[in-house]
């Protein structure tokens, strides 16, 4: 498996670390498994990003432009930013856990990926998929670059706009659609109106188009218009393409500035005209008053000259969708550029064939893609300089020459511009090139996706035929997050079928896109993108905002994301370490919807880890220094208790097992969270609390701890490696056993050899106790026991029934904090003075409220003696409670202590007043829709269900008030 290279422009942020969680935990479990187990780390180059970005650190430190330096200068400068920014992301990937081949560590820009890049650009060149046209290309003026289509963001604009864009003075308006008129050439009275929402493309005209049934205009078919700036006749062509009932039918045509005008152009034979430079401003085919000017200045003008002219038509507000670059925020233009692509078309092809082989989903891409970049390019082209002297050739003197000469003088190597490679020569024959007698090297660059495209294998040495290449290639997994399925999944798997013979991968896992707990995407200028490192050690706000000083924000920009960080984080980060960071992560569905994180869950899972270490700390108190563990295969539970913790303990391992076979680590999370917090902690820690405390201790439950500790650390290694490894260090050895010096490569536990662990009856019958213990707590908190352990009676006619509590009263008592339980036998009447509760439709709970005079001179017997069975045992019970119902004669009757309806009356009016209140708020508040209507319901239900307990709480304290005698009638 190979880590999708992060890009050195910057430091990682929580969609890597989403990645890395989920790579890591796969990782050590396959190695806890005894797989072998090679997990390469890279970083990406990221072409235009770098650029952009070091050239803005440049301005901002020193008031340098690129192009003031030569271009080894620059390159200089990039180096120097890859050295830092690739420290800072391994240590970022190591705060992280990620247990990376650090030796096998590759960028790609180093030698071994030039190699594999030179070799995939000749063979892509050889087999005719690599070919040199001059049509569109998607171009960045302030980059002065051709970018790819995941650089340039779609903003949809309602209405008129204005935008402030790189190198325009002023904001330039956008969203408005401009009508002009061609006057038709021979009829001064006859025009074709057409409108455009781009006027600074009207010089690049060359033809108006209107749909061949549009009978508006099949008058003048045929005819010719004269064009509104230049008077140069245009002529009128029909095209089906055209949408009549769009504006006002009939189109300009502009086809060295538009895709579709590019095809309706090269259909009807029409010439293209370049109207815009490379760096935005018009070119001299403009003519005088235009040349030289900014596009958007020169629009301006245009629509003087219109007005002027009388051809001006009008303008209205256009909802449309503006093109931007990502790297720059300048408005995309389509150039006509003499530029390298690739036929994906045929790749894709025979890639989706070799993925519907493997059961591998992949679509096939669009019919041709350009992966040049025009990086690091001065004001003027470079000179083209030879190599290396006439007759030598790739791999030594007298080689062949690889490309023909004609294509020589335009190769793009290497693929970023970085590195020179002595790659492609020509002989002494090749001297015809004008002003040179080697080979030279284009100044453009390869789209940083072509080098990444070739990571899975060019990171495993080849083209070399290495023995990790056939050793590991394929990858077994490709993990990566939904939004790099086309843009990098889909290239891989086309130059990896086309250059290697075979898919580079059998199984693609994607993972959801990260956003914030408001669901919005993780941006800079949001004040939302988090460092690792400041969840997993915590920072101050003013440390955060420092942080965003030191970005490249406007100050615009600045003041928002300021404010949007003091908002969500008015204190800072607290500190809640790597295990919690990567266990909440993991925790969410990897093929569900978008992850929306907040710190708050992290830390709860932080709480999380605290629980685990105060579980352990308990368990080795309990230990002790001579406790020595027996095998795992041996340990026999001696009571239910123990029973059950082992069943769950098994389960626990099949759920996780589960879930890593299916890659569903959510299913793990859960697994492990349920076992730990509620199975564990919760229930058995508590239950055999008593048991611990008597003397002397039974050996059962500590060796049942110490497998619950040892196997649940194990199985907890992946997803949380630095407190397992801590906590499993301290556990003691077994004797007679080789112990592995780490758990990240102890064994996994298995779900197979647990499997004699495994009682399902038993858990469904302790669930029934674990049930009666939330009844007998709920019963406590409305009457608020907080201190008095109550006497508990259970009551069910089901013979059964009674049999199922009968092993678990003891636990049942301390699960449900109170004291003694017993049953009462079917049919008797429910004792006075007790709360009840129905925990089913046979059985019935009592609680001790309020005790009799009578009763604490005998209160032996039933309570005493619940595990003793028999006859003798159900005759001692009916005799005790007949003295608990009928006290003494010789003895005042005197209620007791439990409960004092007096004062808890007060008490529960007072919490029964605040939660009315909460339900009149909510009945109150507006009718809502989906998930925020099934949550006000659920809330409105138990507020419901909370008040009616606290009324049949309060009838019976106030029965019970009518049942006391006067204190005065107890008077001798």
């Amino acid at each position: 498996m190979c880590i999708p290279p992060p890009n050195v422009t910057g430091s990682l942020h929580i969609g890597h670390a989403l990645t890395v969680a989920i790579q890591d935990a796969l990782v050590r479990w396959h190695r806890m498994r005894g797989d072998q187990v090679l997990w390469v780390p890279g970083t990406d180059h990221a072409g235009i990003a770098t650029q952009a970005v070091v050239e803005k650190q440049m301005w901002k430190e020193r008031g340098v432009r690129r192009h003031e330096l030569s271009r080894e200068d620059f390159l200089r400068e990039v180096w120097q930013w890859k050295e830092a920014k690739g420290g800072e992301i391994c240590e970022q990937l190591r705060a992280l856990g990620a247990s990376l081949d650090w030796d096998r560590e590759c960028f790609t820009m180093d030698a071994g990926s030039s190699v594999a890049v030179t070799e995939a650009f000749v063979r892509l060149y050889e087999a005719g998929l690599l070919y040199r046209n001059h049509q569109l290309v998607n171009w960045s003026c302030a980059l002065r670059s051709a970018i790819s289509d995941i650089e340039v963001e779609s903003r949809p604009l309602s209405g008129r706009t204005e935008l402030l864009l790189p190198g325009c003075p002023t904001p330039v308006s956008f969203g408005f659609l401009l009508s002009v008129a061609f006057p038709v050439d021979g009829e001064p009275d006859a025009e074709v109106v057409v409108g455009t929402t781009r006027p600074e493309t009207l010089p690049g005209d060359v033809a108006v188009a209107v749909h061949p049934e549009d009978s508006r205009y099949t008058h003048l078919h045929g005819h010719w218009l004269r064009h509104p700036l230049t008077g140069q006749l245009l002529p009128l062509i029909t095209d089906s393409a055209v949408q009549p009932h769009v504006g006002t039918g009939a189109v300009k045509v502009t086809p060295a500035h538009s895709p579709a005008d590019a095809e309706m152009g090269a259909r009807h034979g029409l010439s293209p005209l370049s109207v815009i430079a490379e760096d935005g401003t018009m070119t001299s085919l403009c003519g005088d008053w235009l040349q030289g000017l900014h596009r958007f200045v020169a629009r301006e003008k245009i629509m003087s000259a219109l007005r002027e002219r009388g051809l001006f038509r009008g303008l209205r507000e256009h909802p449309m969708v503006l093109r931007l670059c990502s790297r720059s925020g300048d408005v995309v233009e389509y150039l006509l550029k003499s530029q390298w692509f690739v036929r994906c078309r045929e790749m894709g092809d025979r890639a989706a064939k070799e993925a519907r082989k493997s059961f591998l989903s992949f679509k096939t891409t669009s019919e041709a893609t350009c992966p040049i970049r025009e990086a690091h390019v001065q004001e003027g082209k470079p000179c083209l300089k030879p190599l290396f002297p006439p007759g030598c050739g790739v791999g030594g003197p007298g080689a062949e020459p690889l490309l023909p000469p004609e294509e020589l003088a335009a190769l793009v190597f290497p693929h970023w511009g970085l590195v020179y490679l002595p790659a492609i020569v020509v002989g002494p024959s090749d001297s015809s090139l004008p002003g040179h007698g080697g080979a030279c090297k284009d100044p453009d660059v390869l789209d940083t996706w072509f080098s990444s495209a070739l990571f899975p294998f060019s990171a495993l040495g080849w083209p070399q035929k290495t023995p990790d290449l056939a050793r590991f290639y394929p990858l077994s997994l490709l993990e990566t997050g939904n939004d790099l399925l086309l843009f990098w999944v889909g290239r891989m798997i086309m130059l990896g079928t086309q250059l290697t013979g075979q898919l580079p991968f059998s199984k693609v896992l994607l993972h959801s896109m990260v956003r914030d707990r408001q669901g919005r995407k993780m941006s800079k200028s949001l004040g939302n993108v988090l460092d690792p490192r400041d969840i997993i050690s915590g920072v101050e706000l003013q440390e955060l905002q420092a942080k965003l000083r030191d970005g490249s924000l406007d100050p615009s920009e600045l003041a928002i994301a300021a404010a949007a960080q003091k908002k969500d984080f008015p204190h800072g980060i607290p500190e809640c370490g790597t295990d919690a960071l990567r266990f909440t992560l993991c925790s969410h569905g990897v093929l569900g919807g978008d992850l929306h994180l907040s710190v708050s869950e992290v830390l709860s899972c932080r709480h999380f880890c605290n629980k685990i270490w105060n579980a352990l700390r308990f368990i080795l108190k309990v230990l002790g220094e001579k406790f020595v563990p027996q095998p795992a295969e041996e340990l026999s539970p001696s009571c239910p208790v123990d029973a059950w913790i082992l069943s769950r303990l098994a389960l626990a391992a099949w759920e996780c097992e589960r879930g890593f076979l299916t890659r569903e680590l959510s299913l793990v999370t859960h697994a492990l969270h349920h076992f730990w917090l509620h199975s564990l902690c919760d229930v058995y820690l508590e239950a055999v609390k008593p048991v611990l405390s008597r003397s002397p201790r039974s050996s059962g439950p500590s060796q049942v701890l110490f497998s619950c500790a040892d196997l649940g650390l194990r199985l907890l290694a992946p997803l949380m490696p630095f407190l397992a490894e801590e906590l499993w260090q301290r556990l003691p050895q077994r004797p007679g056993c080789t112990a592995a010096p780490s758990i990240t490569i102890a064994p996994y536990p298995s779900a197979h050899s647990l499997e004699h662990w495994r009682q399902p009856e038993l858990e469904q019958r302790f669930s029934r106790v674990q049930e009666a213990a939330q009844t007998l707590r709920a019963l406590r908190a409305t009457y608020q026991l907080t201190t008095a352990r109550p006497r508990v009676l259970l009551q069910s006619p089901e013979p059964g029934e009674q049999g199922l509590f009968q092993s678990f009263l003891e636990p049942l008592g301390t699960l449900g904090h109170c004291g003694a339980v017993g049953f009462l036998p079917p049919g008797t009447a429910a004792p006075t003075g007790w709360a009840q509760a129905a925990l089913s439709g046979t059985l019935q709970v009592y609680m001790e409220l309020q005790v009799t005079g009578g009763d604490r001179r005998g209160r032996g017997g039933i309570w005493k003696n619940v595990g003793r069975k028999g006859r003798a045992l159900r005759m001692e019970k009916m005799e005790a409670l007949s003295r608990l119902q009928r006290p003494e004669p010789s003895l005042p009757v005197l209620r007791q202590g439990l409960v004092d309806p007096q004062t808890h009356l007060p008490l529960l009016a007072a919490r029964r007043h605040k939660l009315q209140k909460q339900l009149d708020s909510l009945l109150a508040q507006a009718p809502l829709e989906g998930v925020a209507e099934t949550q006000m319901q659920q809330r409105l239900s138990s507020l419901q269900l909370e008040l009616s307990k606290l009324d049949r709480a309060a009838s019976h304290l106030r029965q019970l008030m009518e049942e006391s005698p006067d204190p005065g009638e107890l008077k001798p």
